[in-house]
């Protein structure tokens, strides 16, 4: 059973300073998300970039680790980029991120062959959210231009209709921006 937040606060005024400090210390202590979100709060971009360094590396391991091989654990890929976007509320760096996720999953097919359906699914949803936040913010399109591009042109020959659907994509952003010149 879980108390809810109407409660929680209830609770906290009964609390004085010392001991609101206490219960937060022990909280921050106890749990890796308090002490990243508490990081990101009181040490703004520094704890944003030290984030942002992990979360990709976190990516990068689940395709391409130090040691052995990836184990595409595809789901805890897209956690950690969600679980960044939650402390951080920072759109920018979670679209490098996801765009990120992408050209591991490009990278891992032109390195190891053909994979399975799931996993060109999984990239081309993944696509599809940068390229739809590139078309809301004209700034992030204008960021990850060349970025996206180079993942169309480096899906070239992979089956599965992957090539095509990620060029379909390209081609309707591209198609937006192309207009306004």
């Amino acid at each position: 059973m879980k108390i809810k937040v109407t409660e929680l606060k209830k609770q906290l005024k009964k609390y004085d300073q010392k001991e609101l400090i206490q219960l937060i210390a022990d909280l921050y202590k106890t749990n890796k998300d308090v002490q990243s979100y508490l990081s990101v709060h009181f040490l703004g971009e520094e704890a944003v970039l030290e984030l942002y360094n992990q979360t990709k590396k976190s990516i990068e391991n689940e395709f391409f680790p130090e040691k052995g091989f990836g184990k595409l654990r595809l789901n805890q890929a897209k956690n950690a980029i969600s679980h960044f976007n939650t402390l951080t509320k920072d759109e920018l760096r979670t679209t490098d991120l996801m765009l990120y996720y992408v050209e591991q999953g490009v990278e891992f097919t032109n390195t190891f062959g053909d994979i399975n359906d799931s996993f060109y699914t999984s990239i081309e949803k993944m696509y599809e959210k940068v390229t739809s936040m590139c078309q809301k913010e004209e700034s992030y399109y204008q960021t990850f231009e060349d970025r996206i591009k180079q993942v169309v042109i480096d899906t070239d020959g992979i089956g599965w209709g992957f090539h095509e659907q990620l060029y379909e994509l390209y081609s309707e952003i591209e198609y937006i921006y192309s207009d306004e010149e």
